[in-house]
């Protein structure tokens, strides 16, 4: 995979013209029923009350600011205790970060949600290394993901037009245009919520 691939496949993911950006919004627009996947990517409890659902890049810093400063707090409040469930969705801003959603992708359950954690805990160090390719397949390797897997799952074009009409249906349904952004039991919000205020919120709907 060269550096031109990347750029073409960066140029398809602006080519939706969602005009992504990064500070902190508050929609007013709601969906009361937010429709799920049959492949959803989903931690918690099935019938837990609260449906936060996130969209993320993987290469968005402000989505890695969140997963190291307020995720983990929300997992031991909120998702561990039964009270709500997240459903992880890619929104990815440029063409690595599609292709990295689609390795992601490849792996299931707890594996797959363990593969984001690291991705966005290093997301400086492959994303923003001289072969971001290469450091990617690296990470991938030690999630278990052999060499020939991984340039499946890098250039699963399938998958990767499935990843990008979702992206497109997020910002026609629900007004989404930034990361990371929320919909929380249907709410829209937008930008790296403290835990403080992120905790409000799901009071708010408790």
């Amino acid at each position: 995979m060269n550096r031109r691939k990347i750029l073409t496949t960066t140029a398809a993911v602006s080519a939706l013209a969602v005009g992504s950006s990064f500070g902190l919004r508050v929609s007013s627009a709601r969906a009361e029923d937010v429709t799920l996947y049959e492949d959803d990517r989903i931690i918690g409890q099935a019938d837990a009350p609260i449906t936060i659902v996130e969209y993320a890049s993987l290469t968005c810093p402000h989505c890695a600011a969140f997963h190291a400063n307020t995720y983990p707090e929300i997992k031991k409040q909120w998702i561990d205790t039964g009270k709500a469930k997240l459903v992880f969705r890619h929104f990815p801003l440029d063409g690595l970060g599609l292709r990295a959603a689609a390795v992601s992708n490849c792996l299931e359950g707890d594996r797959h949600f363990g593969f984001i954690e690291i991705l966005m805990k290093s997301m400086q160090q492959w994303a923003r290394s001289s072969d971001p390719v290469k450091a990617l397949a690296q990470i991938s390797a030690l999630a278990g993901i052999n060499q020939e897997q991984f340039d499946k799952c890098f250039n699963d074009e399938a998958e990767m037009n499935k990843i990008l009409e979702r992206r497109q249906d997020a910002a026609n349904t629900y007004n989404v245009n930034s990361t990371p952004s929320f919909l929380i039991n249907g709410q829209l919000q937008s930008g790296a919520l403290d835990y403080k205020r992120f905790d409000e919120l799901l009071q708010n709907e408790a």
